[in-house]
C-alpha cells in the first residue's frame, strides 16, 4: 500500500495573506465560483475553516445544524454543547464578522433516530457506543450533505483535524492531520466515498495554537472558545440516567460474576458499566479489579484482575472500506500489516488484518491490546491514512 504525503508549508502566515490578485486569478479559472455550505458549530475550527474557504475563492454559506429537543442556554454553553442555542448564537455572529450567509437546518429528528436511539440500543446490549462516529456519518454528513445539495451546493465543509486525499487508485480517504494532539480520522473512518468527493477540511492542515491566532488576528469573538466535550447530549456524564430518561425504565440490578462464575456482589444495572471500568464497582478485593464482560443475556457483568483484559486477538463488523476495497484484503490470506485503533485515545497498534467468509475482519496484534470493547470503533491505517474500519 502506498503512502501519500501532502507538503507543508512551515510559514503558517503566508496561508493568510492571499492577494487580491491571486484570489480575483482563482475565480476567473472557474466557470463560476463553487458553493461551499460549512457546517458552523460555533466553535473557533469551524468559524475559521468558514475564513479560510472563502479566502480561497468559494461562494461559503454557514449552517448550524439544530439537533437539541430542549436545553438549558447557559448549561450547554458552560459545557460547549455543539449546535444548540448558545452555538447558534456564536456562529451567526462570526458568520456576520465574515459576511457570508448563514441559516439553522433542523435534523433534530436525524438526531434522535441515528446518534440518541443508537446510543441508548447499544447501551441496552451491553456496548460501549461511540455516538460522535455515528452523528458524523448520518447527520453531520449524510443529512447536511443531502440538504447542501438540495440548494445547489458543490461541497460541504467541517472544522474537523483531518485532510481528505484522492489516492492513485482513485479511492478517496482521511488522512491524519498535521497535528497528532488533534487528529479526528479515527471518528470519521466510515465516511463514504460520495461523501468525502464532495467534503472540504481546510484546517487539517494546521496545527490548534494557529487556528486560534487566525481567529484572534481577523477578530473572530470565538477564537478563545474552549473545544465541546465528546458526548454532547450528556454534559453532566451521567449516562444510565441519560438512558432511563430516554425509555422510561430503571435498570435493573444483578450479579458480578468472576470469570468462573461465581457471583462477588450485586451491580446497579447494565448501561452503569463499560468495559475496563475499575471505578464504581463497590467491590472490596485484594487486587484492583475491572469489568471485562457485560452480559444482557444474563444481566451480569463479568469483573477481572488488570492482566486478564489484554487479549490480541478481535474481530470487526460493519466494516467501512476507505482507501483500500474489501477484495484487496480478501486477496490476501496471510493478512495485511496495518496499525489498529481500538478507540479514540488508543495510540494504534501494529496487527495484521485478515478478511472473513462472513465480511468481517479478524485483527490480530502483534502484542496484547487492554479493554478491546464492544461497540467502539476500529480503524486500520497505513502510513498516516485510513484503510477500512468498523465496529468491535
Amino acid at each position: 500500500m502506498q503512502n501519500v504525503t501532502i507538503s507543508r508549508s512551515k510559514d503558517w502566515k503566508n496561508r493568510l495573506t492571499i492577494s487580491a490578485r491571486k484570489r480575483k486569478k482563482r475565480n476567473i479559472n472557474r466557470s463560476m465560483k463553487e458553493k461551499v455550505v460549512v457546517g458552523m458549530s460555533g466553535g473557533v475550527d469551524s468559524s475559521v475553516a468558514a475564513y479560510l474557504l472563502k479566502e480561497q475563492g468559494y461562494d461559503v454559506v454557514g449552517v448550524t445544524m439544530q439537533i437539541w429537543q430542549e436545553e438549558n442556554v447557559f448549561e450547554q454553553s458552560c459545557n460547549g454543547g455543539c449546535c444548540g442555542l448558545s452555538a447558534v448564537d456564536d456562529a451567526r455572529r462570526v458568520a456576520d464578522i465574515l459576511e457570508i450567509p448563514y441559516y439553522v437546518m433542523n435534523f433534530r429528528s436525524d438526531f434522535q433516530k441515528n446518534v440518541i436511539d443508537y446510543f441508548v440500543g447499544e447501551y441496552e446490549k451491553g456496548h460501549t457506543p461511540n455516538p460522535c462516529i455515528a452523528c458524523n456519518r448520518y447527520v453531520k454528513w449524510e443529512s447536511l450533505l443531502h440538504r447542501s445539495m438540495e440548494i445547489g451546493a458543490d461541497y460541504i465543509a467541517t472544522g474537523h483535524y483531518a485532510r481528505i486525499t484522492k489516492l492513485p487508485n482513485g479511492r478517496y480517504t482521511i488522512q491524519n492531520s498535521v497535528t497528532a494532539a488533534k487528529d479526528q480520522t479515527y471518528a470519521l473512518y466510515n465516511l463514504t466515498q460520495a461523501q468525502l468527493s464532495r467534503t472540504l477540511m481546510p484546517v487539517g492542515a494546521y496545527e490548534k495554537p494557529q487556528i486560534r491566532k487566525i481567529a484572534e488576528e481577523i477578530g473572530l469573538p470565538v477564537a478563545a472558545k474552549h473545544d465541546s466535550q465528546d458526548i454532547c447530549f450528556v454534559p453532566d456524564h451521567d449516562y444510565a440516567g441519560f438512558i432511563e430518561k430516554e425509555t422510561g425504565k430503571k435498570s435493573v440490578p444483578g450479579n458480578f460474576v468472576d470469570t468462573h462464575g461465581r457471583v462477588l456482589g450485586r451491580h446497579k444495572g447494565i448501561i452503569h458499566y463499560t468495559i475496563g471500568q475499575r471505578k464504581g464497582l463497590g467491590i472490596t478485593a485484594d487486587t484492583p479489579l475491572f469489568v471485562k464482560e457485560i452480559r444482557p443475556q444474563t444481566n451480569e457483568v463479568v469483573i477481572c484482575r488488570s492482566e486478564e483484559l489484554f487479549t490480541d486477538t478481535c474481530y470487526v463488523e460493519n466494516i467501512n472500506y476507505m482507501a483500500m476495497e474489501q477484495a484487496e484484503v480478501e486477496a490476501h490470506p496471510e493478512g495485511i500489516p496495518v496499525i489498529g485503533k481500538i478507540r479514540y485515545s488508543h495510540k494504534g497498534a501494529p496487527c495484521r488484518i485478515y478478511a472473513q467468509p462472513d465480511g468481517r475482519i479478524k485483527c490480530v496484534f502483534d502484542e496484547p491490546q487492554r479493554a478491546i470493547t464492544p461497540g467502539q470503533a476500529a480503524v486500520f491505517y497505513d502510513g498516516d491514512h485510513v484503510l477500512c474500519g468498523g465496529t468491535l
